[in-house]
C-alpha cells in the first residue's frame, strides 16, 4: 500500500470540495490572465496563503503556465516550515500527495537524485500540516497536464545547500521549479508596502539576502536566487500586494509577491 500525503488545510486555506475549489481557480487564473505577459518561466516564486488573501497574487505566476502545460513534466517545490523545525531540507517520506483535485506522484526519480546529500532529510512530521507546499497543488493540478512533484520542506540551511538540491534536479524545460513564500508579516499598510517593495528590488538583483522577517521562504528563496545567478537567469515581477489590498483590514497585514525566473532566450 502506498503512502499519500492528505490535504490538511483543504477547507482552511482554499475549498475542501473539488467543485466549488475548480470553479475558485479557474475565476482566479481568468482575472491574472490579462495582468501577465508571455514569459516561459524555469521557476517561480509565489505566495502561499489563504487563496481569499494571496490567491491572485499566486494566479498571476501560475497563469503564465498554461502554455507549458505539456511541456511541465516535474515540479520541484520548496517551501519553508511553518510548524515543526528541521535541518536542512526535508522529504515526506510518501509516494504522493493529494488534494481535492487528485493525487499527485512524488518524483522517485528525483527523491534518488539528492537522497544523499547530507542537507536532504526525510521528515514526514514536517510535511503532515505544513500548507505551504499544499496550497500551491490545486494550481498546478489546474495549469498543467500531467506532472510528478518533488516537495521539500525547508528548515535551517544555508543559501548554498538549496542551491545545492536545485542544481541536482534542474533538468530541462520539463523541470519547473516553484519557491513558496510570503513577504512581510503583520506590520501596518503603509509600511508593508515600503518593506515589499524593498524585498522584491533584492531580489530583482538577485541578491541572496532576504531575511525571514522580509520573507518566511527567505531560505528558498536565495537559495533560488544562488542559482539564478549560475544560470544567468533574469528575474520579473509578475505583482506585488497585501492582504490589505486584497481581502484583509489595513492595521496589519501580509505581503504576497510572485515572481517568474527565465533562462537566456526565454526572456
Amino acid at each position: 500500500m502506498s503512502a499519500v500525503r492528505p490535504a490538511a488545510v483543504a477547507g482552511m486555506f482554499y475549498p475542501d470540495n473539488a467543485k466549488t475549489l475548480a470553479q475558485d481557480l479557474d475565476g482566479l487564473l481568468a482575472d491574472a490572465r490579462p495582468r501577465v505577459f508571455g514569459l516561459v518561466p524555469k521557476a517561480l516564486i509565489v505566495p502561499h496563503a489563504g487563496y481569499i488573501y494571496s490567491g491572485p497574487i499566486a494566479a498571476s505566476a501560475y497563469a503564465l503556465l498554461e502554455p507549458l502545460a505539456a511541456t511541465v513534466r516535474r515540479v520541484i517545490l520548496l517551501g519553508p516550515t511553518h510548524r515543526v523545525a528541521v535541518r536542512g531540507l526535508a522529504l515526506p517520506g510518501t509516494d504522493a500527495f493529494a488534494s481535492p483535485l487528485g493525487i499527485v506522484n512524488i518524483d522517485q526519480d528525483a527523491v534518488r537524485q539528492i537522497a544523499q546529500l547530507p542537507q536532504v532529510t526525510i521528515s514526514p512530521q514536517a510535511h503532515a500540516l505544513e500548507h505551504s507546499l499544499e496550497v500551491h497543488l490545486p494550481f498546478l493540478q489546474t495549469v498543467l497536464s500531467d506532472f510528478t512533484l518533488l516537495p521539500l520542506a525547508v528548515g535551517m540551511a544555508s543559501a548554498e545547500e538549496v542551491a545545492e538540491v536545485l542544481e541536482a534536479v534542474w533538468g530541462g524545460p520539463e523541470t519547473l521549479i516553484v519557491i513558496s513564500s510570503d513577504l512581510s508579516h503583520y506590520l501596518p499598510y503603509d509600511a508593508a508596502t515600503v518593506t515589499d517593495s524593498a524585498t522584491a528590488q533584492t531580489i530583482l538583483r538577485l541578491e541572496e539576502t532576504v531575511t525571514h522577517q522580509q520573507a518566511c521562504g527567505g531560505t528558498p528563496v536565495n537559495g533560488l536566487i544562488v542559482a539564478a545567478r549560475r544560470h544567468g537567469m533574469t528575474p520579473h515581477l509578475l505583482d506585488l500586494r497585501n492582504s490589505g489590498d486584497t481581502a484583509g483590514d489595513k492595521s496589519r497585514v501580509v505581503g504576497y509577491g510572485a515572481f517568474a525566473f527565465t533562462e537566456a532566450g526565454h526572456d
